[in-house]
């Protein structure tokens, strides 16, 4: 179409004089017009397949098991050359990745620190990580965690991302969705799960450092184990969790440390704040934070969670500031990952 374009313009050229010296001005002029309208034409088609991630808040979809997925990025306006960190964040029950962006501050450190976010969409505001949890996706036994490690594949296809430092902070469902992808991949260079637990089966846990901040008073998911009251609200939107049993927090820390051959954990108290750090094989860590008098909720949230006005959950604690703390965190490890290659 655009070689026909330039020899239509050539010949209206020709026909509109026929002084030889005015043809080839003419010829020259239509080919210049054509060429431009090529380069167009080939600029629109680079760019449509290429679809590079764009600097600031964008959104993106794609298809896994036959089902379109959501998921928002943010991009920094300045970059340190060569590939940088991603990090993935996972909302909460009837929580949303928009939701997520505005609450928890991780853009802010973005800027700062020179990484990539990604927040996905749970389907129906939950994410699937056991037959108990959560809500409609796991009634309807969706596999998000093969969302994630496709949203991960397609964000590497439009970024520069060091696929070493990939990590994944999760809240509440999220948080769970976090230790599923622990449990089932080798993506991540460090987990940060927050006010979350451990669902269904892990028989074989990929070794990953992890941080988990709980609060001590946590109901929904109680820092003990046992039920939690989660079951009671909404209508039984999620009242499959009703009769699940919690696994005492503990007791899941000392699982993960001993899948990654830790030291005895060394302790800190600061305030209402517990700090437990165990260094472990591989230079990788377990970190668990435990904040007296703080229930179920992303300690230093700037702005009260949508799903929290929902759910009833616990306002944020100010004794901590979870985002920041997991960044420093995460900063500190890499991996060389043996499922997405470069």
């Amino acid at each position: 179409m655009a070689a026909k374009y330039v020899y239509a313009i050539a010949q209206r050229g020709v026909y509109t004089d026929g002084m030889k010296t005015r043809v080839r001005v003419n010829w020259g002029w239509g080919l210049a017009a054509g060429a431009l309208v090529l380069l167009t034409v080939a600029w629109v088609v680079y760019a449509v397949q290429k679809d590079d991630l764009a600097a600031g808040q964008s959104v993106h979809s794609i298809v896994v098991d036959q089902r379109e997925r959501a998921y928002q990025t943010y991009v920094p306006k300045s970059l340190p050359g060569g590939k940088v960190p991603l990090v993935v964040m996972l909302h909460g029950a009837l929580g949303s990745g928009q939701q997520a962006e505005k609450a928890y501050g991780w853009n802010e450190l973005a800027d700062k620190y020179g990484f990539i976010v990604a927040y996905p969409d749970g389907l129906n505001r939950a994410w699937a990580v056991s037959d108990r949890c959560c809500g409609p996706p796991a009634r309807d036994n969706l596999n998000d965690v093969a969302f994630i490690t496709s949203m991960i594949s397609d964000i590497q296809k439009k970024a520069a991302i060091d696929m070493g430092r990939i990590y994944v902070a999760g809240m509440s469902n999220g948080g769970a969705l976090a230790y599923r992808l622990a449990c089932d991949t080798d993506i991540f260079a460090a987990v940060g799960v927050v006010s979350a637990t451990l669902f269904g089966e892990c028989p074989n846990p990929h070794k990953v450092s992890v941080m988990h901040i709980h609060g001590k008073e946590d109901n929904i998911f109680p820092y003990g184990g046992g039920l939690g009251s989660v079951g009671e609200n909404r209508d039984g939107w999620l009242a499959d969790l009703a009769e699940a049993r919690i696994p005492s927090i503990p007791d899941l820390m000392s699982m993960w440390r001993k899948v990654n051959n830790c030291a005895p954990s060394t302790v800190a108290i600061t305030g209402v704040i517990r700090k437990a750090v165990a260094t472990c094989a591989e230079d990788r860590d377990v970190v668990f934070i435990v904040i007296d008098g703080a229930g179920h909720q992303w300690p230093g949230s700037k702005a009260s969670e949508e799903a929290g006005k929902l759910l009833g959950f616990d306002s944020p604690s100010t004794d901590l500031n979870a985002t920041e703390t997991l960044w420093n965190f995460f900063a500190k490890h890499r991996t060389v990952s043996r499922t997405a290659k470069e």
